[in-house]
Parts: C-alpha cells; sequence; structure tokens
C-alpha cells in the first residue's frame, strides 16, 4: 500500500488556502508549475470520459519524476507516465482503454519487470478513499474488498464497528497533492460546471492540496451564477483555470464530443508493434513536437473534431 498522508496536515495546509476570488487563468506549461517531482497526481474524469488529456499532454512535456498516478479508471494515459519515466505508481482499480483493446501492453511490462508498481483498489475502494481525503478524516469504513485478494496484495486494514461489532474494511484517505481535471465551462476565478456526470471528480478535488482545472470555455460569473446546479467547484477549491477546447481529446466530453475511438486503435497497434517503444514513439509525435495542445489538435486529420461533434450530439440532443 502506498504511504499513508497525515490527514491534520492536509487539512491545516487546504484551511490555510487562499480564499479570495482572483483571476486564476494561465497556459497550460504555466499550470504544470504547480506540480513537482515525487507529486501525487490525480487525474479527474473515469476511462475515456472527460480525461484532462491537455493537462496530461502538458505534463508530459515536463518530465517530472518520480510521480504516483491516481484515477478511478486509468486509461492509456497511465501507459504513456510509465514509458516517459515519469511515474513510479499508479493507484486505480483499472489500466486500459477497454475491453476491445484487450490486456494494456505497457502497464504489464512496467510492472512484470519490477520497474513500476501498480496498486489495485476496488472502483468503490478508491471512490471512498477520495471522499475520506475531502471529508478530511482518515479512513472511512466498507464493506468493499472483505475476503479478497485485492484486499491481501494492498494489506487492507480492518476495524470492528463500535456499534454492531461487525468487521469492516478501512479504507484510507487519499490525498493527492495535485488534481488535474476537465470540465465544461468556468469563469475567471475558478467556479467550475460540468454538464451530466462527475465521476469522482468534486471529491478528488476536494482532498487535494492543488487543483488545475481545464475547461472547454471560459465564461461570464453571470453565466454560472444562470446554472448553479451545474457547478460541481467553488472558485476558492481550485488554483488554476487552463482554456482548453476539446481539452479531453482524444476521450469525449459530455454532450460535446465523441471519444475518437480510431485514434485508441493507433496506439494500441504502435505499443503492439513496438512496446514501450511504441508508446515514447506516441509522446514524440503528439506531445513534444507541438508547443501546446493546441498544436497537437491541429494536426488531426481534417474533419476529425466535426464529426466528433456530431457523434455527440447524437447521442445527446
Amino acid at each position: 500500500m502506498s504511504a499513508s498522508v497525515d490527514f491534520r496536515s492536509v487539512r491545516w495546509e487546504l484551511e490555510a488556502t487562499d480564499r479570495r476570488m482572483l483571476d486564476k487563468r494561465m497556459s497550460a506549461t504555466q499550470a504544470m508549475e504547480l506540480v513537482h517531482d515525487g507529486d501525487h497526481v490525480a487525474i479527474g474524469g473515469t476511462l475515456y470520459s472527460r480525461t484532462p488529456m491537455a493537462l496530461v499532454f502538458a505534463l508530459l512535456k515536463t518530465r517530472r519524476r518520480h510521480l504516483t498516478i491516481s484515477r478511478p479508471l486509468t486509461c492509456y494515459e497511465a501507459e504513456l507516465f510509465y514509458a516517459a519515466g515519469m511515474a513510479d505508481r499508479v493507484i486505480t482499480s483499472w489500466i486500459g482503454i477497454g475491453l476491445k483493446w484487450g490486456l494494456p501492453q505497457i502497464m504489464r511490462h512496467y510492472v512484470e519487470t519490477g520497474q513500476a508498481v501498480y496498486e489495485e483498489w476496488s472502483h468503490l475502494g478508491i471512490g471512498l478513499r477520495y471522499k475520506a481525503g475531502a471529508m478530511g478524516v482518515p479512513f472511512l469504513p466498507a464493506l468493499t474488498m472483505l475476503g479478497s485478494d485485492i484486499a491481501r496484495t494492498v494489506e487492507l486494514r480492518e476495524v470492528d464497528c463500535p456499534y454492531t461489532g461487525q468487521r469492516l474494511a478501512a479504507l484510507p484517505a487519499l490525498n493527492p497533492d495535485v488534481a488535474l481535471i476537465h470540465a465544461h465551462r468556468s469563469d475567471i476565478y475558478g467556479n467550475v460546471q460540468v454538464d451530466g456526470y462527475r465521476h469522482m471528480d468534486v471529491d478528488m478535488a476536494r482532498a487535494a492540496r492543488r487543483v488545475i482545472v481545464s475547461v472547454e470555455q471560459i465564461v461570464s460569473s453571470d453565466e454560472i451564477r444562470a446554472l448553479p446546479t451545474t457547478t460541481i467547484l467553488p472558485h476558492f477549491a481550485v488554483d488554476a483555470i487552463v482554456e482548453a477546447p476539446f481539452g479531453a481529446y482524444p476521450s469525449e466530453c459530455y454532450g460535446l464530443y465523441h471519444a475518437d475511438l480510431r485514434h485508441f486503435d493507433e496506439y494500441v497497434n504502435l505499443v503492439k508493434a513496438k512496446g514501450p517503444d511504441g508508446a515514447r514513439e506516441y509522446i514524440a509525435e503528439h506531445v513534444d513536437q507541438h508547443d501546446d495542445f493546441a498544436g497537437f489538435l491541429a494536426s488531426l486529420p481534417p474533419g476529425t473534431l466535426d464529426d466528433l461533434v456530431a457523434a455527440a450530439k447524437r447521442l445527446a440532443p
């Protein structure tokens, strides 16, 4: 199991956060100055839904070292961090794009050769760990994982319920140093809104010491106030706002654009043919050779983004 964090020190640190309404706009490159070697970085969204890829690509360009990556359901970005030599550990309930693409070859290579660690929890377990971190408590009791091989592998602790005497799993709080999240819109102060499913982003952000959010669009505060039920994070929970249209590509962003499954096909074919070198070739071509994420998007085949927008409108008119 990854080392636990002193929950009291995290609470004190978060309580001391500057809560003034400040203009938090910056570029993805500038936002990555909030990420340091050795940090635990949590990635919002789940699988290939609303993955903050503009922020992931910006982080990949920094070549930070000895990172821990956590996510509820991890897509191919975990393999990119492994292949770039940036991640020592990934905490999640799944790594891979989806059943169609098979087992994640790069993850298996790095874990089986002892170059990195894959720390597996149940999906509910990951969620409760973020929630404990968000609540400022050291753990939450649950039934998940009890009696499983996963519980044995992570050396899961157990407690007795003080009311019933029932044996319960004690899910330790997860407090990332940095959370990377992609959302639909925000104002300049960091009042963040999401349409559709929210995944575990709220608890993840509230548990993190620093929060970087990329958004499809920065709008006025009046527009934010007009849709209060879609606000997931208030300004004082956010440290940086990065405007990044199509910032989840090749993942999907609910109601705006579909996931690019052909892009995933190309990535999987590349790593099947070349292994870790294929993943590094992907990074060189799609990340390193462009100044920013907008440059990567501009390099896509003509009509790619238009087709994905049309597909999303068919699914969520």
